[in-house]
C-alpha cells in the first residue's frame, strides 16, 4: 500500500480515484465494511481506492487537551488498511493552513484537482473547511457539478454501525481485551519503535524493550500479557502500558519484558498483540516491591497463555 505525507506530495498520477476521508480510529469492523465496499466500488471503475485520514486528528488540533484518546497512531492504521488491500493511505497535515483553507477551495484544489475523485464516501456529519461550514449536503452539490458520486458511511454500514470508536475506546479503558477483539475482527495491536531508556528494568532482573507511544492520551493502561513480534518471529510477553507511576514517568510509554528472548531489540520495530489484562498500573514504594509484583505478573501472564490463545 502506498503511503502520500501531504498534499504537496500528490502527483498527476494519483489523480482518478474512490475515496472515503475520516479519521477512521481503530480501523474497526465498522471502518472495515466501508473500506471493503469502497474496493468493491474501486475494483466497479477500475480505479485504486484511497483513504485520507488527518494527522493530528482535527480534534487534538483544535482541543488538544479534551480530545479523546487516540487508539491508533498513523503506523497502527497503515499496517491495518494495508491488511484489507487498501491502494493508497493519504495522510493530510492537519495544521493552522490546512485548518483555514475554505471548504470551496478543498472540493476544487484537493478532491477535484488533486485527486480528481470519480466515487466519495464520508459520514453524514462529516465537516470540513473553515469555521467548519463544508458538510455532506455540499459535498452532493459538488459531486452533480464535477461529476463524482457521494455515499454517506451510513448507507454502507448497514447491520455493522454499531460499533463505533467511542464504543471500542471504552472497551479499552475497561480492558475487556474479547470485547475488543469481536469489534476488531482481530486482536488489538501497536506498532513501534524500540527506544533507550533508563535501564531500570534489567536491575531488577527484568529487562524490558520501551517504546515511547507518543498519544496525548493512552486509551488503555495497566500490565497486560501480549504477544510481540520480533522479525517475524513471536514471544509470549508481560507489559505495562501507562505513565511509569514508581519512577515518576511523565509520558505515555509501553514496557515489554519477553519470555525466553536474548537478544539487542534496540531500534527495532516491534507488533505487540495486547491479549488479557492483568491488573491497573499502580505506584509502589520500593523496586524491591515493584520487582515482587513483576514477578507475579510474569507468572500470570505465562499461566493465562498455558490456557488461552490470543
Amino acid at each position: 500500500m502506498q503511503l502520500i505525507r501531504g498534499i504537496h506530495n500528490l502527483r498527476p498520477e494519483h489523480a482518478g480515484c474512490v475515496l472515503t476521508i475520516g479519521n477512521f480510529d481503530g480501523v474497526h469492523r465498522g471502518h472495515q465494511s466501508v473500506l471493503r465496499q469502497l474496493q468493491l466500488k474501486a475494483k466497479e471503475l477500475g480505479l485504486p481506492s484511497c483513504v485520507m485520514v488527518f494527522e493530528p486528528q482535527p480534534l487534538e488540533f483544535f482541543s488538544p487537551s479534551t480530545a479523546p484518546a487516540r487508539i491508533s497512531r498513523l503506523r497502527d492504521k497503515y499496517h491495518a488498511m494495508e491488511s484489507l488491500g487498501i491502494d493508497r493511505l493519504i495522510c493530510v497535515k492537519f495544521d493552522r493552513h490546512f485548518a483555514q483553507l475554505s471548504a470551496d477551495d478543498f472540493i476544487k484544489h484537493v478532491l477535484v484537482g488533486k485527486l480528481n475523485v470519480r466515487f466519495l464516501v464520508v459520514g453524514d456529519d462529516f465537516r470540513f473547511g473553515i469555521k467548519r461550514c463544508g458538510d455532506f449536503s455540499l459535498l452532493c452539490q459538488a459531486g452533480e457539478k464535477y461529476g463524482f458520486q457521494v455515499l454517506s458511511t451510513d448507507t454502507l454500514l448497514h447491520d455493522e454501525q454499531r460499533v463505533s470508536s467511542t464504543l471500542l475506546r471504552e472497551a479499552l479503558k475497561a480492558g475487556n481485551m474479547d470485547h475488543v477483539r469481536r469489534m476488531l475482527g482481530q486482536p488489538y495491536t501497536i506498532h513501534g519503535r524500540v527506544a533507550h531508556g533508563a535501564k531500570l528494568g534489567r536491575t531488577i532482573g527484568f529487562p524490558t524493550a520501551n517504546i515511547h507511544l507518543k498519544r496525548l492520551v493512552v486509551p488503555l493502561q495497566g500490565v497486560f500479557a501480549v504477544i510481540v513480534d520480533v522479525d517475524n518471529q513471536k514471544y509470549t510477553a508481560v507489559a505495562n502500558i501507562g505513565f511509569r507511576p514508581t519512577v515518576n514517568g511523565t509520558r505515555s510509554q509501553l514496557e515489554v519484558h519477553l519470555f525466553d528472548f536474548n537478544g539487542n531489540l534496540y531500534g527495532k520495530r516491534l507488533q505487540i498483540e495486547v491479549c488479557h489484562k492483568l491488573r491497573d498500573e499502580q505506584k509502589f514504594e520500593s523496586f524491591a516491591a515493584l520487582q515482587a509484583q513483576i514477578t507475579e505478573d510474569a507468572r500470570q501472564a505465562r499461566e493465562w497463555f498455558a490456557e488461552h490463545q490470543c
